[in-house]
């Protein structure tokens, strides 16, 4: 159904599940249906967080925001380089690129150098976020999303799709099939911060909300499954 998608994957879906360091069983699950999609001719661009490494709150008072958003951003390049390893080793070519300059582990992010890594059938991993601080890994997706041009972001998280509110706490709460995204701001959904849900808006980049731990999850999105929360006009 897609031809060139984003993956927006958190540090916690590849995580351990005390919420530190990375699960090797979920980063290979994750590794293998990327493979798959590659193969059948899937153009795979994913921007991934550190969650499962460093938060904003773990720095307390004493750290200020920009610092421990700078520490985050380096953070998210941990995940890139296991997920880097663990598709390379299955046989896909995959190249990451950085925000922050740091040529000696991966490549600067180059708009143009992506997209034509895109082209050649390699997945591109994006680490360090925007490059910049106060804005969230979803912002990163959204924007790289534009530059891609990207024909939809897929948004792996712990739930299967929006609700009206937390399904964890209330019973009573409703999973939408299809969302607009000023009803997600208007509401206050929780799926994306408003300046990534905005930027979507903006580039008519539909936003796909599903549960990575059900079953080939991105692969059956991808294909079309009904699954899910669409978020579109």
């Amino acid at each position: 159904m897609y031809k060139r998608i984003l993956v927006k994957l958190s540090g916690e879906a590849i995580g351990q599940d005390d919420g530190r360091g990375i699960d090797s069983d979920k980063l290979e699950r994750v590794a293998n249906q990327i493979v798959d999609l590659n193969k059948d001719g899937v153009e795979i661009a994913i921007v991934i967080g550190a969650g499962n490494f460093w938060r904003g709150k773990y720095g307390g008072e004493y750290i200020k925001r920009a610092t421990s958003d700078y520490m985050g951003m380096l953070a998210t390049t941990l995940n890139a380089l296991a997920l880097q390893e663990m598709l390379e080793s299955k046989g896909v070519q995959t190249r990451v690129q950085t925000a922050i300059e740091m040529k000696q582990v991966a490549e600067p992010y180059i708009r143009r150098k992506a997209v034509r890594h895109l082209e050649k059938g390699r997945v591109v991993i994006f680490a360090c976020g925007t490059g910049s601080p106060f804005f969230t890994t979803d912002s990163a997706a959204a924007l790289r999303a534009v530059e891609m041009d990207s024909d939809v972001i897929l948004l792996a998280k712990n739930v299967d799709g929006v609700y009206n509110k937390d399904p964890k706490k209330y019973d009573d709460a409703k999973k939408y099939d299809e969302v607009s995204y000023m009803q997600s701001i208007n509401e206050k959904l929780g799926v994306m911060d408003t300046t990534a849900i905005t930027l979507c808006m903006e580039n008519n980049i539909p936003i796909l909300v599903f549960a990575l731990n059900e079953e080939e999850s991105i692969k059956r999105a991808v294909k079309g499954e009904k699954i899910g929360t669409i978020i579109k006009e």
